[in-house]
């Protein structure tokens, strides 16, 4: 299976896979995930809707904001799409 990532697991970081898929999956592993899981979410989920892009999507949040999430998806998407 084709997969690619972007990121780093460092402390304010985050490290995101992405993979081809049918329909938008959205996998969030974060030590702030009680208090911003959902925010990870809608931020993710709004990338990939303004692109038009159906994939699985896997995070490992550290603590990152959300110009950095969506740097690294944007990346690792990109990343997919070169190979």
């Amino acid at each position: 299976m084709k997969y690619a990532s972007a990121g780093t697991l460092e402390s304010n970081d985050c490290l995101i896979t992405v993979e081809p898929s049918d329909t938008i999956e959205i996998v969030i592993e974060s030590i702030v995930f009680d208090q911003f899981g959902q925010q990870i979410k809608h931020v993710i989920e709004s990338w990939l809707l303004l692109h038009e892009k159906t994939l699985s999507v896997h995070i490992q949040d550290k603590g990152a904001l959300d110009y950095t999430i969506i740097a690294r998806l944007t990346t690792a998407v990109r990343r997919l799409e070169a190979m």
